[in-house]
């Protein structure tokens, strides 16, 4: 992309308003707008980072197993009605009438829409295990919406819901959610930490928070200073195998990791001091266990092999996709702007041209251009008539993580600068060897 040729409404100033670093940069580098208190556009360049998580998202859900499918946004009341939640879900949730008078919500999730649709179409245990997901947006109408994407009222969610005939087949099924979410973060270059947590309205006593270590999140956390070095790393992982998956869960939550809502004093202290640590962390997903919850309720329930009927045992698990965008930025910014992880990047790498218009600086620009492209890159090409200074301050706002510099001293003796956005750090070399040393670094991820 050519940014003479693209929508990015980069702001000089940062907004009053916004509280808190990844709220004031998303404005600044024209990433979002808002419309509303807690509803917001999403602009061209927020809107690459957050198809990038989503992909992200999908590619490590299929992973472990799970099938993607899409549910509306509106949902009928008879259906929470059904299940109890209507009345006792709270003012969180938008209630509607549509024009023939129906009692209608904006879905804020959706155990009773998937436990519906599980209930019309499957009958036997042979249909077990199953897992269903989507990624979609939701509503809920927080009272005091704040901190731009990371506390807003619409947001884009993956939720995932299992269908289990036992209680061990459903506890596996958490298990390789777990690892499935230690997997997404870690690609995103996010070190998210296994909490135990509260369930809150959806109930269940087996449930675990994903936050990230920061200073704006919103919740204190108590951990054992170990926990953040757990990575999965470049290991293999074989969902269908339970000791295997189990023995990962195992590693990654034995070590103390509360939110203040289950924190244990007792426990805590039991921790050598040197390794006790208190913070804040952000939410960026949650996984649950509640049995027969919602099958009890709906008649989700399936024959078994001695031709018994019985109600499934079930968990939902989510991700909170927007709000990862905000997460990402707070973890990674400097006082220039954003620093994007390689995994999540709106661009892999930007271009300036020091002189636009000059012959050679022109000609080596749209050639580096080509080989990105041919590459299987997106580069974005800064080719404004504009001084060194304000492009320099365009890229280190927007953060992408690698940054090509052309100018005429460089290019008189075949050189261009290769810039990391994250340590600095610049090395002159070839244009041919920047592009190679780029390319080389996304093929590993």
């Amino acid at each position: 992309m050519r940014l003479s040729r693209y929508f990015l409404p980069v702001l000089k100033e940062t907004p009053a308003d916004a509280q808190i670093a990844s709220h004031r940069l998303m404005l600044r580098a024209g990433m979002i707008k808002q419309q509303q208190a807690g509803i917001y556009s999403w602009l061209p360049l927020g809107f690459k980072v957050l198809k990038r998580i989503e992909q992200i998202v999908h590619e490590e859900q299929v992973r472990a197993g799970h099938i993607p499918l899409l549910m509306p946004t509106l949902q009928p009341a008879d259906l929470w009605q059904e299940s109890g939640r209507y009345d006792a879900y709270g003012p969180e949730m938008l209630r509607i009438k549509d024009r023939h008078g129906r009692d209608m919500l904006y879905g804020p999730t959706n155990e009773e829409m998937i436990t519906d649709i599980f209930r019309s179409h499957v009958e036997s245990y042979k249909s077990l295990p199953l897992t269903l997901y989507h990624i979609q947006w939701k509503f809920r109408d927080e009272v005091r919406p704040r901190f731009g994407v990371m506390r807003g009222r619409e947001f884009l969610m993956k939720d995932g819901y299992n269908f289990d005939l036992t209680k061990e087949d459903a506890l596996h099924a958490y298990n390789r959610h777990m690892v499935s979410y230690l997997r997404t973060y870690e690609r995103m270059g996010l070190t998210a930490i296994p909490m135990r947590a509260d369930s809150g309205p959806i109930g269940g006593d087996d449930t675990h928070e994903f936050l990230v270590l920061a200073e704006t999140g919103e919740s204190e956390v108590f951990y054992d200073a170990q926990v953040p070095d757990l990575k999965l790393g470049e290991r293999r992982v074989d969902y269908d195998n339970r000791d295997e998956v189990a023995g990962i869960c195992e590693e990654f939550t034995t070590l103390y990791a509360r939110t203040d809502e289950t924190h244990d004093e007792a426990l805590f202290n039991a921790i050598p001091e040197e390794r006790r640590r208190v913070g804040r962390g952000i939410e960026v997903g949650q996984i649950f266990y509640f049995g027969t919850k919602y099958s009890e309720a709906m008649g989700a329930t399936v024959n078994t092999p001695d031709q018994g009927r019985v109600p499934v045992h079930m968990g939902s698990h989510g991700i909170g996709v927007s709000r990862l965008v905000g997460a990402l930025i707070e973890a990674n910014h400097d006082d220039k702007g954003i620093i994007w992880p390689e995994g999540v990047t709106p661009f892999h790498v930007g271009i300036v041209n020091l002189k636009q218009g000059d012959v050679s600086c022109d000609s080596a620009c749209e050639a580096l251009y080509r080989a990105f492209v041919e590459a299987g890159l997106e580069p974005l090409y800064d080719d404004r008539a504009e001084r060194a200074g304000a492009k320099f301050a365009t890229m280190d706002l927007i953060g992408l993580p690698w940054r090509i510099t052309v100018g005429p001293r460089g290019i008189a003796s075949g050189k261009v600068e290769l810039t990391s956005r994250r340590t600095g750090e610049s090395e002159e070399m070839t244009s041919e060897e920047a592009v190679e040393k780029v390319a080389a670094i996304y093929a590993a991820l």
